[in-house]
């Protein structure tokens, strides 16, 4: 069994932690409260190139000039799940879709709450894209840091994407 390391990269949005294996990122989520977050975490000496590298991703994402993320990902869940966070990681950077349109995109608008509850498991937030799933209404539903950063990615993407703000 391969030896996590996790180290907390600190983003115009708050304190994320990242975790790997040797290889790769198993684990990129937002680490509140600061007062949980380890020391240890930011020996940056013996972190593996996959956190640098996922770092330095991170950094062009948030200078607006990443829009798509090459660092290797690996996150363990069922196959629907995974078939879940392979329909997230082609959302297009600067677009949405509603949970709906990913249920059809699974094969069977029904499994619209199984869907819901796959993207709400994401561990590997921003890369696989959650923060792009919406409401049918266009509305800013659930996010599992918080809608203030779910509106703060989508409005940083639009922005970039399109030239525009939102409304969310």
């Amino acid at each position: 069994m391969e030896t996590l390391v996790s180290h907390i990269y600190h983003s115009p949005i708050g304190q994320i932690k990242i975790s790997s294996d040797e290889g790769c990122i198993t684990e990129l989520i937002f680490a509140d409260p600061a007062s949980e977050i380890d020391d240890e975490f930011n020996n940056t000496e013996e972190l593996p190139s996959v956190i640098h590298q996922c770092v330095d991703e991170l950094i062009e994402y948030f200078s607006g000039t990443r829009k798509n993320f090459t660092v290797p990902i690996n996150q363990t869940g069922t196959e629907f799940q995974q078939k879940v966070w392979k329909e997230l990681y082609e959302v297009p950077y600067g677009k949405t879709l509603s949970y709906a349109d990913l249920a059809k995109k699974l094969g069977d608008p029904k499994v619209i709450r199984a869907a819901a509850s796959a993207n709400g498991k994401n561990k590997i937030a921003i890369i696989v894209p959650c923060h792009r799933i919406i409401g049918t209404d266009q509305s800013l539903v659930g996010y599992a840091w918080g809608k203030a950063r779910k509106r703060w990615l989508l409005q940083h993407e639009f922005r970039l994407a399109l030239g525009v703000q939102t409304l969310f």
